[in-house]
């Protein structure tokens, strides 16, 4: 038998008889999550004289977790300055405590030149730091944002329309330790093999028929994914024909596209259903799958139909749309379809076409929620008609903390 010799010098030197204690390291990282929105004013001259301290708002946008919106007010936020300064500001519009940020509000040169009027806090060394927001509703801004008279002079106005830029920076802290490995871990395939095995055919036990054409599944893949398909398989009152199963008032593609989304967690190729794959057919497919995904309590695929809708809004088919988000309890889309119906250069259209009229008789009392919303426009742009002529006053370029930021032209 041979001997095994070992190599000391491979261990490393020896510096004393005792070994020092290993050391470790960490590292704390503070850096910004950033984000920017731009945000237009369509029709500037109708919005002045709206009143002291009202606002017009942005649509929410998300960074580094919250919410944020910007406020633009054409009279001004202070009685005391008279309404001759237009203000703005960025507030936090979700809930959070202590939210630290920075922001920057820019208003957009439209003439190319590219001389935008900024107010920043990126790059600059505050003497307190970030500014903290308390609560939802805090916001940070200037109450003397700009002189109307030079405003409506500038190249800030073009065509009656307003460009603001806004950019937060939400501060973020966090510790890393030291990374003893790393691994890439691909994404999740489950839904390939279950697709692949409905495609396959093997292992079947269940056949459903819809319009004369037969549809062969899997019970407990079916049972699994929606609580309807359970009850109907295995509960107490489950259909005793199990082996073909009559299901009513849906056509055969909508549900072989419930199918495809119940194996393969994703919405299937509408051209490969229907053989179009036009807007139209996309919403039409988009709605009879919200109706099929609420009846068999499939709450992803009725929310991936409804954020598939609410982007494809239009003057044909916003009224079924809209019957079917009241009837299948979609309240975001209700608010969407609502607010496209009422805009003054689309109400007319959509009342001529043939789902006003599904709308109409199916969902009578959304038409009083619909005049709520026609008549919050037409109030609105009274008002704005109202108040045209005020002056103008100085900008203070102060913030709402009492905090002074020199402005910069870019």
């Amino acid at each position: 038998m041979g001997t095994v010799s070992v190599n000391r010098e491979l261990s490393g030197p020896s510096t004393s008889s005792s070994q020092n204690p290993p050391v470790t390291t960490s590292i704390s990282r503070t850096e910004t999550v950033n984000g920017s929105h731009e945000f237009k004013i369509s029709g500037y001259s109708l919005a002045k004289g709206i009143g002291i301290g009202k606002y017009i708002a942005s649509e929410t946008f998300m960074v580094g977790g919250y919410s944020w919106a910007i406020y633009f007010y054409p009279d001004g936020k202070s009685v005391e300055d008279n309404a001759v300064y237009v203000s703005l500001f960025i507030a936090l519009a979700s809930e959070g405590t202590d939210v630290r940020a920075l922001f920057e509000l820019t208003l957009l040169d439209q003439s190319g030149k590219g001389h935008h009027k900024v107010h920043s806090h990126f790059g600059r060394a505050l003497e307190s730091g970030p500014y903290s927001l308390k609560y939802r509703g805090s916001m940070w801004g200037y109450k003397r944002f700009f002189k109307r008279t030079p405003l409506e002079t500038s190249d800030f106005l073009k065509d009656d329309c307003l460009s603001i830029s806004c950019c937060v920076g939400v501060v973020k802290s966090q510790t890393e330790g030291p990374k003893i490995y790393s691994i890439a871990v691909p994404p999740s395939d489950i839904g390939q093999h279950f697709g692949r095995l409905l495609e396959s055919g093997k292992g079947t036990d269940v056949n459903f028929e819809v319009n004369g054409e037969i549809f062969a599944a899997h019970k407990m893949v079916l049972a699994a994914r929606s609580p309807v398909f359970r009850a109907q398989l295995f509960g107490p009152l489950k259909d005793r024909n199990t082996q073909c199963i009559k299901v009513e008032d849906m056509e055969a593609p909508v549900f072989k596209a419930l199918l495809h989304f119940i194996y393969w967690d994703a919405l299937p190729d509408v051209e490969e259903l229907v053989g179009s794959n036009t807007k139209w057919a996309s919403t039409l497919m988009a709605q009879h799958l919200l109706a099929a995904a609420d009846r068999y309590a499939l709450e992803r695929l009725r929310l991936l139909c409804e954020a598939n809708l609410s982007e494809g809004v239009a003057i044909n088919t916003v009224a079924t749309t809209l019957a079917l988000a009241e009837q299948h309890h979609c309240s975001h889309l209700k608010d969407i379809c609502l607010k496209f119906i009422a805009l003054p250069e689309n109400l007319k259209a959509v009342m001529q076409t043939d789902g006003f009229e599904y709308l109409r008789e199916s969902c009578p009392f959304i038409l009083t929620e619909l005049l709520r919303h026609v008549a919050r426009i037409g109030e609105y742009s009274i008002a704005c008609r109202d108040h045209q002529n005020l002056n103008e006053a100085p900008l203070d370029g102060c913030d709402a903390y009492g905090r002074r930021v020199k402005p910069r032209l870019h």
